[in-house]
């Protein structure tokens, strides 16, 4: 993706640092940061300074990555379990980490060097894929339609490219007329700072809009197809996403909208049976009570937006039901959700 001409990934890895993008100063600020420790990566998960599917399996590979190379001969193994466990506690909900981390751990039992490789193979197929889950989802897309979204699934919630805004970008470089209508996504407001952040860059039509409106929209025939992402998906089809997703696939179902995830086969997780079993992770109740922004005079400021002396409930993410899902866009092609279409999905090679 290119911001002001140059192109970049959200994340990588350079000697034993990891560089990434950091997600908590956009759209007001376009910053390069520096992990230089495995510590460091994880800071950066569990604060969301790098967030998204595909950006935190990346994130949390280099830092098993950087786990062996920082590890002591003698300690070696003890010192990796330790790390392993330190990176899989930051997002409990993600599966595309937990992938990751297996993959570069196995690696690094081998060698430093093969840590190192092993998690750069993680971020180059998550770029792969997620171009591959553009030219299947462009298909779906006719010049002419909205588009809606939920959070951020886009360049920036993966190395690049993205899931759900994937197959926009290439509908919108091949010409087609779409517009796109971006929730808002409290308590974050990933939609309204990032999507709406990326669309612009990317010059495509959008509009921002609050999470409450969506289902009006639909009933006015406004939104024609819906698009999100997802962190987790159960071997029945059951797919955990940013909070606020579940509403979306209900409303879409009632107003005969076609409801689409866009997930790369890493983020299926065979051994979770259905949603029931998906971990949720519950976030700081700061998030809803107060807001960051930029005041007048340019300051970054942080305001309550909430009653004084009130307590909030922050669960990160839902759980929409399989029957609320018209497909699931993979690198592999677009299949319907369930169980055995889902394991041959993960048995095919391609």
């Amino acid at each position: 993706m290119k911001v002001n001409g140059i192109d970049y990934r959200t994340v990588w890895m350079e000697g034993t640092s990891v560089f990434f993008i950091g997600q908590n100063l956009l759209p007001f600020q376009f910053t390069i940061q520096e992990a230089k420790t495995c510590s460091e990566s994880c800071h950066a998960i569990s604060t969301m300074m790098v967030r998204g599917a595909g950006a935190i399996g990346a994130i949390a590979g280099f830092a098993m990555a950087q786990a062996s190379l920082e590890a002591p001969d003698r300690d070696y193994l003890s010192f990796l379990l330790k790390a392993k466990t330190e990176i899989e506690s930051t997002r409990p909900t993600a599966r595309n980490l937990f992938h990751a981390v297996e993959m570069v751990y196995a690696a690094a039992l081998t060698s430093r060097p093969a840590a190192v490789s092993a998690a750069n193979r993680v971020a180059d197929h998550d770029a792969a894929d997620s171009r591959k889950i553009g030219e299947f989802g462009n298909e779906l897309i006719s010049s002419g339609m909205n588009i809606g979204t939920h959070c951020n699934a886009g360049w920036l919630a993966f190395v690049d490219y993205g899931t759900a805004l994937s197959p926009v970008y290439l509908a919108h470089q091949q010409g087609k007329k779409i517009f796109v209508y971006a929730d808002e996504t409290r308590p974050r407001s990933q939609g309204a700072r990032l999507t709406a952040w990326e669309l612009n860059q990317a010059g495509v039509p959008h509009a921002i809009i609050p999470d409450n409106a969506g289902a009006w929209l639909m009933s006015l025939g406004k939104i024609d197809l819906m698009i999100v992402g997802a962190d987790r998906i159960a071997a029945n089809g059951d797919v955990a996403n940013k909070i606020g997703t579940l509403e979306k696939a209900i409303a879409a179902k009632e107003y005969g909208i076609p409801f689409y995830v866009a997930a790369p086969t890493s983020t299926f997780d065979i051994q979770c049976h259905d949603g029931k079993q998906i971990p949720i992770e519950e976030r700081s109740e700061d998030e809803v009570l107060y807001q960051d922004g930029i005041a007048d005079d340019g300051r970054r400021t942080r305001v309550l937006v909430c009653s004084p002396g009130s307590s909030a409930f922050n669960p990160a993410f839902d759980v929409t039901p399989a029957k609320f899902i018209t497909g699931i866009i993979t690198e592999k092609g677009i299949i319907k959700p369930g169980r055995e279409t889902i394991k041959l999905l993960l048995t095919t090679n391609v």
